[in-house]
């Protein structure tokens, strides 16, 4: 299937565009729109622009309100927890993360839980924002269900993924960002987007037979990274970002592919300030020397090098910045259909559209 390459201003203008059309102020739109390119940036198309018409349907459909304004319920010194009242996703997380950087400025640490938010796109974006702030970040989030509960074989539990960034200095940031899952669910999405098969042992079918197609995968379960492991860890995130945090957990949260029921997800948010630990040039020296160490490792056959995490993204967004962004031709075609149902220009290319329905 062919590609386009685009720039990642030329995305984040256009998902502007289309989420201003539907009644998002123009400041969160633009927030939105760049969670989801710098996502196709990094190489992760299946948190990027394909979820952009997700989001608008549900927001049409007023099951996520375009105007997200979180309240504090729980105001506790170092720890609060907001309401996101069904805001989207990023910008009620936005919120939370400068919240939980203000309490990290005065305590050393802060920790804000999240209640009935949306879909926030990648937890990488949210991270390393912390990170750049002289902070070590941590997000925790819940999700619909996409994999059974070890020894079961209905879906229960959410792929529930997690972050954790420290900023490194001259080598940027050191993040990782994970599913629970052998694969994030949005990647059977993006193999769907290409007309691409999947790995064998990402997912198995209704009946518990391995399948390779995408469809098939996303009607059945997708398995859990490291077997029990990997569905423990998914079942801790749960009770940190759900029960915690006084959010819907397990089947009682609706993922952003859903176009009319509230997701209810949940999100718990931890910043460490650095400096209240001890000197940040001391901690920085430690950090640059485990990397060297690390990265000094002999290869194993195969292999060519050894990565920190975080590092092959970086990597990617800087090819991006001069390649351009890679995008199949189906996302920019859907793109297209969604920039004429809101009437507005397309930026892509030279098409114009049709009066928008909010």
């Amino acid at each position: 299937m062919s590609e386009s390459h685009v720039t990642r201003a030329e995305l984040t203008a256009l998902g502007t565009r289309i989420l201003t059309a539907v009644g998002v102020p123009e400041d969160d739109a633009r927030l939105v729109s760049d969670s989801l390119a710098v996502a196709d940036a990094w190489g992760h198309p299946s948190h990027g622009m394909l979820r952009l018409s997700w989001y608008v349907d549900r927001i049409r459909a007023g099951v996520v309100q375009p105007v997200t304004e979180p309240i504090t319920v729980v105001d506790a010194g170092a720890v609060a927890v907001l309401d996101g009242r069904d805001g989207i996703g990023q910008i009620v997380t936005a919120h939370a993360c400068d919240e939980a950087a203000a309490r990290a400025a005065a305590h050393g640490a802060g920790v804000v839980g999240v209640r009935n938010s949306n879909h926030f796109g990648t937890a990488a974006y949210f991270t390393r924002r912390l990170a750049a702030e002289g902070h070590v970040g941590i997000l925790f989030t819940n999700g619909s269900p996409a994999m059974a509960p070890w020894g079961g074989r209905e879906k229960t539990v959410g792929a529930n993924p997690w972050s954790i960034a420290v900023p490194a200095g001259g080598r940027g940031t050191v993040v990782l960002d994970i599913a629970n899952t052998t694969v994030a669910r949005g990647k059977i999405y993006a193999a769907l987007e290409r007309g691409k098969p999947i790995p064998e042992g990402w997912a198995i079918d209704r009946d518990g037979a391995p399948t390779t197609d995408p469809r098939t995968a996303l009607d059945g379960v997708i398995l859990p990274l490291g077997g029990h492991k990997g569905y423990g860890i998914s079942f801790m995130m749960d009770i940190l970002a759900g029960v915690l945090t006084g959010s819907s957990y397990a089947t009682g949260v609706t993922g952003p592919y859903v176009p009319d029921r509230r997701s209810g997800c949940g999100h718990l948010v931890l910043a460490l300030r650095l400096d209240a630990f001890g000197p940040p040039a001391e901690f920085a020296a430690r950090l640059d020397d485990l990397i060297s160490t690390t990265k000094a490792v002999p290869l194993a056959e195969g292999s060519s090098e050894i990565c920190y995490p975080g590092e092959l993204e970086d990597r990617a967004e800087a090819a991006a910045a001069t390649d351009g962004i890679a995008l199949p031709a189906k996302t920019v075609d859907d793109l297209r259909r969604l920039a004429d149902s809101c009437g507005v220009p397309f930026g892509l290319g030279d098409t114009e559209g049709a009066p928008c329905s909010p």
